[in-house]
């Protein structure tokens, strides 16, 4: 195969994972482009970075210093189902918890009660919003 062939595939291969499920992404995170300095990304992207695979949350180009791992107003990680990652204060709709969602915070596991849930997990005045569950 040509090199040129091979960067023709590898649009064509970017364009078809796209509409993959998180869950099946998940199982292939070498089909999205890797993180790039300086390369403009769109919300909704996903892209790979330190073997993991997250969601871009806001149109931007990326910098140095604003990694997917750091620059959580511009990127979400995307759990392996299954997993309880730890709470992330959202941003807004686009990365808010619902209804069923669980998270590590304080030493225990929470889960909302509600969609588009952006309040800290055992806050004063979150009853109704969070509960403490056990795994």
């Amino acid at each position: 195969m040509t090199r040129e062939k091979a960067h023709q595939l590898r649009g064509l291969i970017e364009k078809a994972s796209a509409s993959l499920e998180d869950s099946e992404a998940l199982e292939a995170v070498e089909l999205f482009p890797a993180w790039e300095s300086g390369k403009a990304w769109a919300a909704g992207a996903r892209l790979r970075y330190g073997g993991e695979l997250y969601r871009v949350l806001q149109d931007h180009t990326a910098q140095n210093d604003w990694t997917p791992d750091r620059a959580v107003s511009l990127y979400v990680r995307i759990a392996v189902p299954g997993e309880i990652p730890d709470w992330v204060q959202p941003l807004g709709a686009e990365d808010a918890y619902q209804t069923g969602d669980r998270v590590r915070h304080t030493g225990s596991i929470w889960e909302s009660l509600v969609d588009n849930n952006v309040w800290e997990p055992g806050a004063a005045g979150t009853d109704t919003l969070w509960k403490e569950v056990s795994e």
